[in-house]
């Protein structure tokens, strides 16, 4: 019910995975990638499988190697959500992933050998009309690149991405976006807005290796946000040393924190304190748990005292303010009825459920 601030975004260009579109005034792409062997066929397309019912947009795997090729085309053919194939060095992987019916490519075509190979790959992604993400990363920069500036740093990444940019256009070619990735958050945040000044095409975002889901959370969380609220970025991606269903859940929440993306319900919380009339704590942590389910867009107020409550639950969607000895369950901004505390929860989550299935009748 609040209104939001439109934030600002970047205008580029736009560019497809799949049906997925990427820049322009398409919404940002949340995405993760496989952690599975890619020749592990049923692990991976069951993990693909899960990331597209926690919402993923696109979903990234590798291909190191001819078996991981040849194992793409029984992927492609059990899973709906876009796949992009990573690359690395093997031009020849890159063609088989294209034969195979990738919806996209991530390479750097200055590392797959001579401009014959690079230009074989490019026609080959041409004649499919695949797109190619360019994925600068600190860690791997050009020989060169580090021995001009010491170390890796935010100017370096940027010029590593523009050379690379540079050999696709020079072969006519513009179908792409580009990363610029490390773990170091100042790094990335500058190499992104030198970047977005530069050029024009959409940016793929990420604060790469930011660690394990608490601290990794965090950091992403931190970077991103600086440069979502700078308008810059067309799709991200949460790199955690956690389950890639995660990576998804926070991609989501960071979009939906600036109001950039409206998926599941949107839970507003007090941290608790002494004034709390029921477990506050205890109460959402339920609550998320019994609402994972719901894609649609509620807000939902779990105020424990009557000092914000009200407020925050006019504001919501759905809100439940505590109260001695019952608490007022709020729906659209209007008090709705008194629930006793062994009642609440539920009637919380049928309500919500029932604001959902009301909104998904709208939509059919």
């Amino acid at each position: 019910m609040q209104d939001q601030i439109v934030m600002p975004r970047r205008k580029t260009r736009q560019m497809f995975v799949g049906d997925v579109a990427i820049g322009g005034d398409a919404p940002i792409a949340v995405q993760s990638m496989t952690n599975t062997l890619t020749t592990d066929i049923d692990a991976t397309v069951a993990q693909i499988q899960r990331l597209e019912q926690a919402g993923a947009d696109i979903v990234r795997v590798s291909v190191p190697d001819p078996e991981s090729a040849a194992a793409m085309p029984e992927i492609l053919n059990q899973t709906k959500v876009p796949l992009i194939a990573d690359i690395h060095f093997s031009y020849k992987m890159a063609l088989a992933s294209l034969d195979a019916g990738v919806h996209g490519l991530r390479l750097n075509p200055g590392n797959i050998g001579g401009r014959d190979r690079v230009e074989r790959v490019v026609k080959a992604a041409s004649e499919r009309g695949i797109s190619i993400r360019i994925g600068v990363n600190a860690g791997s920069l050009e020989k060169e690149l580090n021995e001009k500036y010491g170390e890796p740093c935010a100017d370096a990444m940027v010029e590593s991405a523009l050379n690379h940019i540079r050999i696709l256009e020079d072969m006519d070619f513009q179908d792409i976006k580009v990363s610029l990735k490390a773990s170091n958050i100042p790094m990335t945040v500058a190499a992104y807005r030198k970047l977005a000044e530069l050029v024009d095409y959409p940016l793929h975002m990420g604060i790469t290796e930011s660690g394990s889901l608490f601290g990794g959370t965090v950091k992403s969380s931190v970077g991103l946000g600086l440069l979502l609220a700078d308008g810059i970025g067309d799709t991200i991606r949460v790199s955690l040393a956690a389950e890639p269903e995660e990576e998804i859940k926070v991609g989501f929440e960071i979009l939906k924190s600036l109001g950039l993306r409206h998926r599941g319900v949107n839970l507003i919380a007090c941290p608790s304190c002494a004034r709390q009339k029921f477990n506050v704590i205890d109460t959402v942590q339920e609550l998320e748990k019994r609402v994972a389910h719901i894609h649609e867009n509620i807000d939902v107020a779990v105020i424990g005292c009557v000092v914000n409550g009200p407020g925050e639950a006019r504001e919501a969607d759905v809100g439940i303010t505590g109260g001695y000895p019952v608490h007022m369950l709020y729906r659209d901004g209007e008090k709705s009825e008194k629930l006793k505390q062994a009642e609440m929860l539920d009637r919380l989550v049928e309500d919500i459920e029932q604001r959902a299935a009301t909104i998904r009748a709208g939509q059919e």
